[in-house]
């Protein structure tokens, strides 16, 4: 007995211990500061419970989230019931100041208040609020802490102010009625229904222009829901409507098993006005419809659309919501219409079809064929002159194309053939690697008329040119470039912004008769090209042999008074310059056995097109200078003869190197 009673003392000390610091004044004053600690700690806020009331049955709290932010609860409980009836009262007045709390950007304020009440089995929450200007009810019912039971009403909310609420811009108003009664949202017991409707629904025109530069008109819209809830099934139809855009939608879903039987339909006049929606910069008209059937385990899309003009369909087969299959086929999309939707220029017009069978989507095990063809495809010939500030109009060009895609894993292959009245171009192979992110392809330019890129070049020429090489693009770019041109041979590369080219055995007369210069020279020319496009320097390194002079005025006077023949001299020697940007600094120095041609340090400057250049001709030890100055076009030319020959024969030996040379600018 006596340790029972000890036992019973040391109990009765416990209870009345806890007894005074939960449910006592003195009690409270020592549990108060330390929730308090707990809910700062919480909300990173400067919380405060300005008043902390706990006894046997009663409690009234107040906690101060921070300044003009206020929950208050006050009512009752039992403790050996484990019933409860409390009140609550929120009041929110800024939001903005909760960030910390609530994890994002909130504006206005939020106020509701109401009851709970029950015991650990049932609760019931009753309660009022004003959110977005609203008159909103709710009741919810939850049994062992899960929602059993939903009833809300909402009348008159504002879609402006829970837009600002939201922190986004108003792009529309409307008052919106939303009708939710859940009697029962235990799994595979559903039962209830959802009604959403607006009223007075408008687009905010001002701020789609301000924000995203869309001119719209006035547009009024509407939107409806009604879903049925029973058993499993989710029955719903769904439609939103103006005078630019109608979306609906209606079928079957059930939550539980993720099976979904449903049809869509979208006919949007102006896709601009789903920007704030998409983030997608787009316009035009837009219309699809399909419909979404299967499971999670396989979901099949599918869908008809007339995008930029085209007849368009599609499949598409999700696993796990993940693609499986792709099947596409496009038929006459009109180039200008695509461009325009996608705020391009209007760079071509043409027809363009796409047929797309990839029987295995999945990352890395891509397999299947993908075609596309553009027809009648005609350039823009005037804006393509004025964007690119040609000097001469770009003519007249037609084009078309023909692409065949194979995927497989994660290789893609491409066959490209492009055909133009300005030029062709071929890839027999374009390889794209998905997984080490590299590109590898062949390719095969010709130009049957090269005069016809003079609107590029501003230089008349004269035949074709047929060029080939391989692209490589991974860590580094790389390019080749193969040409037999003018007797010769063209190879060259490019290693990032490194460019070398090998000029093998051209043949000045064939690349003279190219770029329409007068043919007066007949030699072989190898040379090497160095030139980085970054700095935009380089250098040029080459050497003429069997260099012999053709027939030409100024020679055939040359030979007349200095009695000096030149065109039985064969001459040799070096051609070199030095590029930086616009300006080259050049020199050559050609030798025969008699006679010589130097030209040391003649600057060209591509941008003013100007020259500035002295030829020393040494013609069997009798020497004429020529002087070169101004526009290359036109240049100043002054010949020094000395005492070779008579003054009228400088004269006239001048008035022919002026004719040769306008010939070359």
């Amino acid at each position: 007995m006596k340790y029972l009673a000890w036992i019973g003392g040391i109990f009765a000390t416990i209870v009345i211990s806890v007894y005074v610091v939960a449910f006592t004044p003195l009690g409270n004053g020592i549990v108060q500061p330390i929730v308090e600690g707990k809910i700062k700690e919480q909300t990173n806020l400067d919380s405060k419970l300005t008043l902390f009331s706990l006894t046997m049955s009663e409690l009234e709290i107040v906690l101060e989230l921070n300044q003009n932010n206020i929950i208050t609860i006050k009512g009752n409980y039992s403790l050996f019931s484990q019933s409860f009836d409390v009140a609550y009262d929120v009041k929110l007045d800024e939001l903005t100041t909760l960030k910390s709390l609530t994890g994002v950007e909130l504006h206005r304020s939020f106020h509701t208040n109401g009851k709970v009440k029950g015991d650990m089995a049932f609760i019931e929450v009753d309660g009022i609020s004003d959110v977005a200007s609203s008159d909103t009810a709710y009741h919810v019912e939850l049994t062992e802490f899960n929602p059993t039971s939903i009833i809300a009403k909402v009348k008159g909310l504002k879609l402006q102010e829970l837009l600002d609420i939201g922190a986004r811009k108003p792009y529309a108003s409307a008052d919106v009625n939303l009708d939710i009664n859940f009697k029962n949202i235990k799994p595979h017991a559903l039962d209830g229904n959802i009604l959403l409707k607006t009223q007075g629904a408008k687009i905010n025109t001002q701020v789609m222009k301000n924000d995203f530069n869309i001119t719209i008109p006035n547009t009024d819209f509407t939107m409806d829901l009604d879903a049925k809830l029973k058993g499993d099934d989710v029955d719903y139809t769904y439609n939103l409507a103006s005078n630019l855009f109608k979306i609906t939608s209606s079928g079957k879903v059930i939550p539980t098993l993720l099976k979904t039987d449903i049809k869509y339909a979208l006919d949007i006049k102006e896709l601009a006005l789903l920007k704030p929606v998409s983030g997608a910069d787009v316009r035009g008209a837009f219309r699809l419809n399909g419909t979404v059937k299967g499971t999670k385990a396989k979901l099949v899309v599918d869908g008809k659309s007339d995008v930029a003009s085209s007849d368009t369909k599609f499949e598409a087969v999700l696993k796990e919501f993940a693609p499986a299959s792709i099947k596409a086929n496009m038929k006459n999309l009109k180039l200008s219409h695509l461009l325009y939707m996608v705020k391009q220029p209007h760079y071509a017009d043409g027809i363009f079809s796409l047929n797309v069978d990839i029987p295995d989507a999945r990352s890395g095990k891509l397999e299947g064929k993908v075609t596309s063809s553009i027809k009648k495809g005609l350039l823009d010939v005037k804006y393509m002159t004025k964007t690119y500030e040609f000097k001469t109009p770009m003519p007249q060009t037609a084009f078309q194309m023909i692409t065949n895609t194979t995927l497989s894993g994660d290789i893609i292959d491409s066959k490209i053939d492009l055909d133009s009245t300005l030029a062709t171009f071929n890839i027999q192979r374009a390889r794209v690697n998905l997984k080490n992110n590299t590109v590898i392809s062949d390719y095969k330019a010709a130009v049957s008329n090269l005069d016809k890129l003079f609107f590029v070049t501003e230089q008349h020429m004269k035949g074709g040119i047929v060029v080939n090489g391989e692209f490589k693009k991974g860590k580094d770019l790389d390019l080749s470039i193969l040409s037999n041109v003018a007797g010769g041979k063209i190879d060259a590369k490019l290693h990032n912004d490194d460019f070398h080219a090998d000029l093998l055995s051209i043949q000045t007369l064939d690349a003279l008769h190219m770029l329409v210069y007068p043919e007066i020279f007949k030699a072989s020319l190898n040379a090497k090209l160095d030139y980085n496009l970054a700095h935009k320097k380089g250098k040029f390194d080459g050497h003429l042999v069997d260099g012999k002079f053709t027939k030409n005025q100024m020679f055939a006077l040359i030979k007349q008074y200095a009695k000096v023949d030149l065109y039985v001299e064969k001459f040799k020697g070096d051609v070199h310059a030095d590029i930086n940007k616009e300006k080259i600094v050049a020199s050559m120095d050609l030798k025969s056995n008699t006679s010589s041609i130097k030209t040391k340090n003649t600057k060209l400057n591509t941008k003013t097109k100007t020259i500035d250049s002295k030829i020393d001709v040494m013609a069997n030890k009798n020497p004429v200078t020529v002087m070169l100055k101004g526009k290359t076009s036109s240049p100043k030319v002054s010949v020094d003869v000395q005492e070779l020959i008579k003054k009228e024969a400088g004269k006239a030996i001048e008035k022919e190197v002026g004719k040769l040379l306008k010939n070359f600018f």
